[in-house]
């Protein structure tokens, strides 16, 4: 599903984000990926949606090797991955429902199938009485879970979430991530960047640790319990 290989990722400013990172992350695992602001967190998730190219390794994903791909395949293979973000990344002029819809109409989707996946994906994350309402008439739980509905609605293979506990209160958290925890049941690859300790502890998935660019620990689901972070 996804694997790095001995990936060096240097900016133009001189930082070195990641230095020679090997990482193999199978379909169908739930993953944490930890560490300090500036670890190379955010880098990992930009390499993985190609957003960034490592300067060497590679970096493979869903069969694609990155450092291969050309300019027009990327959209390919950003749709096998549904992206949840931070700040929600919401359309205010748009409902709920048309919030989700934009992102099976920028794929090609047909009207039918747009009226029937939408009802079923706001039913899977709680709002399928909201569709009507606008982003700002909900409260922040709310608008991530639009966001997570809007990552679930074309099927991908794996959902990557940026911080998605960041904005919203410690209770709607744990929701977030029942929620994440019951996609990953279904089958879906779950991997979420995270600084939310006692979440991390709570839901007792693997762990991959990130440190100054270096991998510093990867404990699997059982070990979680003892282990600090």
């Amino acid at each position: 599903m996804i694997e790095f290989r001995g990936v060096h990722k240097r900016y133009d400013t001189g930082i070195e984000a990641l230095k020679g990172v090997d990482i193999k992350i199978d379909a169908g695992e739930f993953v944490f990926i930890v560490g300090a602001s500036g670890a190379g967190k955010s880098t990992f998730l930009k390499l993985i949606t190609r957003e960034e190219v490592a300067n060497s390794g590679e970096v493979i994903v869903s069969n694609f090797k990155l450092s291969k791909l050309k300019k027009r395949q990327i959209p390919y293979l950003r749709r096998s991955m549904g992206i949840v973000f931070q700040d929600f990344r919401l359309i205010d002029t748009m409902t709920v429902y048309d919030n989700v819809a934009f992102a099976m109409r920028v794929v090609g989707a047909s009207q039918k199938d747009i009226r029937k996946r939408i009802p079923y994906v706001l039913g899977l994350v709680g709002l399928q009485n909201k569709s009507k309402a606008y982003p700002m008439e909900l409260s922040g739980g709310e608008q991530q879970r639009v966001g997570l509905a809007r990552a679930l609605v074309n099927n991908p293979s794996m959902i990557v979430a940026d911080e998605p506990t960041g904005n919203i209160d410690p209770d709607m958290s744990y929701e977030i991530m029942e929620l994440l925890t019951e996609i990953n049941r279904r089958g879906t690859t779950v991997i979420i960047v995270t600084h939310e300790r006692d979440l991390v502890k709570a839901f007792q998935r693997r762990v991959i640790e990130i440190r100054d660019g270096l991998v510093v620990s990867d404990t699997k689901d059982e070990e979680v319990a003892s282990y600090e972070i």
